[in-house]
């Protein structure tokens, strides 16, 4: 089956938040996509909303199967089903494991630049942030962990969980099996709770995909959560589905309790098929879009060597969404941001948000068309060209 990903669909007239800007405004921003979902998920909603009946629900063990199968056949790691707990989402999940495992004013260990939402999730619930800063390398353009700070930090008796992003968000990057287990390690010596978000790993665009943390050797993963969903990978946010990975008995009653507590464990009446259609039908979708993104980020890259010198992107193969370095034109990204969207009505995300080094860079987002990403480069061109005059 082909798959269309060249029309744009203007979501203006919804209730989109990525959407909600000006007439003349272009928004590459918020982490989700301008593309239709996959036609078999479409299709199973509307099945769905065709019985007419939309009472509560329960998580059927078919579920949990699609879920494994699905892990299995895309990233060669098969979780085990009675691991698995459902959420309504990634981050309602974050947030109520964060109370649930730590105590008011503890410390929660990040990686900024990093999502930002987790810095809500942690200040929000009474906790400290704190973070093991990943450090950025100018001349590869490259980025990696300190894990002397990291070890230093987690050794800290008030640090008791760490979140950590994988595949990373902004900066693209894969974590290796190394750098994962030597995490899981540290963790582990220091009994720090390990939560991974894995919202990202299936839009990888190299040859060998991401390593999901529950594949690590068995001895790793007594202290780990993992969240996935199939929200950013089917353009399916709204649905508000995710599963957590919990391999432990005891922390998976912890996270069991807390999630059911606050009223995060039960389906809306589109979770269930829509999540079980993604990953039982929409292999064949998914490498459609990664053929898709791959051909984006390179008419994107191509155009920046060519137009914009300047900016330097900060390679990585995952995610839909590209980490630019502008620390040649500015070492005040929000600055630039701004004057980009008042120029030219181009909307990017200021690096700043991330914390760390985000100052120095920004955000784009390329799952759109390429009549929009054009238009989206030519208005960055302008922006840029007016901001250095």
């Amino acid at each position: 089956m082909s798959y269309d990903f060249e029309t744009l669909n203007k979501k203006r007239a919804g209730n989109s938040a990525k959407w909600d800007v000006g007439t003349n405004e272009l928004p590459m921003t918020i982490a989700d996509m301008d593309f239709k979902t996959a036609p078999e998920i479409i299709e199973a909603l509307q099945n769905k909303i065709a019985m007419g009946l939309f009472g509560y629900e329960e998580i059927p063990a078919e579920y949990f199967k699609a879920v494994a199968d699905w892990y299995q056949s895309e990233h060669n790691v098969r979780p085990q089903e009675d691991w698995m707990i459902f959420a309504t989402g990634v981050v309602p999940a974050i947030s109520s494991a964060v109370r649930r495992l730590t105590s008011l004013g503890d410390n929660v260990l990040v990686q900024a630049p990093v999502y930002n939402i987790f810095y809500n999730s942690i200040v929000n619930s009474g906790r400290h942030v704190v973070s093991n800063d990943l450090v950025y390398d100018p001349k590869t353009f490259q980025y990696s962990i300190d894990f002397t700070d990291l070890a230093e930090k987690l050794s800290d008796p008030l640090t008791n969980m760490m979140i950590l992003c994988n595949p990373h968000n902004p900066v693209g990057k894969i974590w290796t099996v190394a750098e994962l287990t030597k995490i899981a390690e540290l963790c582990q010596k220091y009994d720090v709770k390990l939560f991974s978000d894995e919202i990202h790993g299936d839009i990888t665009l190299n040859k060998t995909g991401y390593n999901p943390t529950f594949g690590l050797n068995k001895q790793y993963l007594k202290n780990l959560v993992v969240a996935v969903s199939p929200s950013k990978t089917f353009n399916v946010a709204a649905m508000h589905a995710a599963t957590l990975i919990v391999p432990d008995s005891n922390l998976r009653s912890q996270i069991s309790r807390g999630l059911n507590s606050e009223e995060l464990a039960e389906p809306n009446f589109v979770a269930i098929p829509g999540t079980v259609a993604a990953y039982t039908k929409g292999h064949d979708w998914l490498l459609a879009l990664k053929q898709q993104l791959i051909s984006n980020r390179q008419l994107v890259l191509d155009f920046i060597k060519k137009n914009l010198p300047e900016i330097k992107w900060v390679s990585g193969d995952a995610t839909y969404l590209l980490w630019f370095d502008v620390d040649r034109i500015t070492n005040d990204a929000d600055d630039l941001a701004s004057f980009i969207r008042q120029d030219s009505g181009l909307i990017v995300n200021s690096g700043s948000v991330y914390g760390g080094d985000g100052q120095h860079f920004i955000r784009m987002n390329i799952a759109s068309p390429e009549s929009m990403i054009m238009d989206g480069l030519n208005r960055l061109k302008k922006s840029i060209d007016d901001y250095q005059k």
